[in-house]
């Protein structure tokens, strides 16, 4: 898997949501802000990356079955969030964070959450 497997979610222009991990967007204003949106998924390992992992653990190294797994994880959640962003009259959202936990000792719980507005471009 090259580094595009392993970076970031959907761009502004695949969804047409920016999203971004700061307060504002330069060159832009915030029209309305609409509140909080989140995307949540809970993924469980199959035995077969578990047993890979465990045996992975004892030599060291990194855990690509376990990597990929979290990174498709961030981007359904991510999707998710776009998509909650989206419903509610959204064309950014701001802030946006992940929380990942660990779900009664079956899987993986990624919230990727921040808050939707709708974002116009700045008079210059």
């Amino acid at each position: 898997m090259g580094i595009e497997d392993y970076s970031g979610g959907p761009g502004a222009q695949q969804t047409g949501v920016l999203v971004v991990t700061t307060n504002d967007v330069p060159g832009y204003r915030v029209e309305r802000v609409i509140g909080e949106v989140f995307g949540l998924t809970v993924r469980s390992r199959h035995l077969g990356s578990q047993i890979g992992a465990g045996l992975k653990s004892m030599i060291g190294g990194e855990l690509k079955g376990l990597t990929k797994t979290l990174v498709e994880t961030r981007n359904q959640a991510m999707e998710r969030l776009i998509e909650a962003a989206k419903a509610r009259g959204g064309n950014a959202v701001l802030m946006m964070r992940f929380d990942v936990t660990e779900a009664a000792d079956v899987g993986t719980e990624v919230c990727a959450y921040g808050t939707a507005v709708v974002i116009t471009p700045a008079a210059s």
